[in-house]
C-alpha cells in the first residue's frame, strides 16, 4: 500500500528526530523517481542529512542526484526560508505598515521576519507554489522532527495571523487607530484591505490543499520503543484533531533475527510495542522495515531501504 504515493503530488514525511525518516524519505523518492515521475526530495530540517545519505553536496539550490534521470534534492535552510518570505511578502506588508507609520523598512521585516513560525508556515507556501507550478510530478518532503512539524500543522490560518500582524502591532504601538481607519478609506493605488484579503485567500487555498486526500499523502516513521510510539500517539491525535490524517506508518530499526541474548531480548520489547501500535490503530497500514547491519549511505544502501520499504525484489 506504500506504493500508493505514485498518485500523490506531495508526500510528507514526519517523525521524532533519529528514527530514520530522512533515510526514509530517501527511499520513497528514489522509488517515484524510478517510475518515471519527476520527484523533488525536499529537506527542511534544521540539521538535514540528505548531503550525508546521498554522499555528495545537496545544498539549498535545486540539484539533480547523480546517476538518477528523474530524482532531485533540496536542503532548504532557515536563511533562505526567510529571505524567499521577505521577497515574496515583504513588499505587501510594508505597504500597509506604512499607511501607519514611517518606520524603517528593514527595522519593520525584520522584526515580523523573527516571529515564532514564520519560518514553518513559510515553508507551506513554498511547497504549494512548487506544487501548484507542476515542475515536479511529486515532492517528498523530509520534515523538521515532529515538534517542528506539528506546530507547522496549525494550518495556515497562523500564516494569515502573522502577515496580518504587523497591522495589529503597529496600530496599538503607534496609537493611530483613527488614522489607519482614514487610511483605508484614502488608499487609491491598492487598498489595504485587498492586500490583506489577498493574504487570507492564500491561507484558505494553501489550507485546502494540504487537505487534499486525493493529492496529499502523510506518512509517519517511527521506532518500537516507548518514545517513538509515545511520539507516534501525539502526532496522530494532533493531526486528527486540525483535520489532518496519516496514510501510512513506517516502524523502522525492528529486530527480525534474534540470533544473541542481547536482540532476543530486544526482539521481545519490540515485539510489545508492534503489538500495541496494530491494536491502537487496527486501519493504519503498518510496514516494519528491518534494523540494517550497516549505516545508509551512499546509492546502494538507500536502494536497499526502497527494497525492503515496497517489497521488491533483490536487483540481478
Amino acid at each position: 500500500m506504500l506504493g500508493d504515493i505514485l498518485g500523490k503530488r506531495l508526500i510528507m514525511v514526519g517523525g521524532k528526530g533519529g528514527v530514520g525518516k530522512t533515510t526514509c524519505a530517501s527511499a520513497m523518492a528514489l522509488f517515484c523517481a524510478e517510475r518515471g515521475k519527476s520527484t523533488l526530495l525536499l529537506s527542511s530540517d534544521p540539521t538535514p542529512s540528505l548531503s550525508d545519505i546521498f554522499e555528495i553536496e545537496i545544498g539549498p539550490t535545486v540539484r539533480r542526484i547523480p546517476k538518477t534521470l528523474n530524482l532531485y534534492a533540496q536542503e532548504i535552510s532557515s536563511e533562505v526560508i526567510l529571505k524567499r518570505w521577505r521577497e515574496r511578502f515583504g513588499g505587501e506588508i510594508y505597504e500597509v505598515v506604512r499607511a501607519f507609520t514611517d518606520l524603517d523598512e528593514d527595522f519593520v521585516l525584520q522584526y515580523i521576519g523573527s516571529a515564532p513560525g514564520i519560518e514553518e508556515e513559510y515553508m507551506l507556501y513554498y511547497i504549494y507554489e512548487l506544487t501548484t507550478k507542476g515542475t515536479f510530478d511529486i515532492i517528498v518532503w523530509d520534515t523538521a522532527p515532529a515538534g517542528h512539524t506539528l506546530k507547522l500543522l496549525k494550518l495556515p490560518t497562523l500564516f494569515l495571523k502573522h502577515l496580518e500582524g504587523a497591522t495589529r502591532f503597529y496600530l496599538q504601538l503607534m496609537g493611530y487607530v483613527e488614522k489607519a481607519k482614514e487610511a483605508v478609506k484614502l488608499k487609491a493605488k491598492r487598498g489595504i484591505l485587498e492586500i490583506v484579503d489577498g493574504w487570507r485567500r492564500l491561507s484558505e487555498e494553501i489550507e485546502s490543499f494540504i487537505k487534499d486526500k486525493g493529492k496529499v499523502s502523510y506518512v509517519l516513521v517511527t521506532i518500537p520503543e516507548a518514545l517513538g510510539v509515545k511520539q507516534t500517539e501525539r502526532i496522530l491525535s494532533e493531526l486528527k484533531g486540525n483535520g489532518l490524517w496519516v496514510n501510512h506508518l513506517i516502524v523502522n530499526q525492528v529486530i527480525t533475527e534474534a540470533d544473541c541474548p542481547f536482540h532476543q531480548r530486544k526482539k521481545e520489547m519490540q515485539k510489545g510495542y508492534l503489538s500495541y501500535l496494530r491494536n491502537r490503530f487496527p486501519s493504519l497500514p503498518l510496514t516494519l522495515l528491518r534494523a540494517l547491519p550497516e549505516e545508509v549511505k551512499g546509492m546502494e544502501r538507500i536502494k536497499e531501504v526502497q527494497r525492503l520499504l515496497f517489497g521488491l525484489a533483490k536487483s540481478s
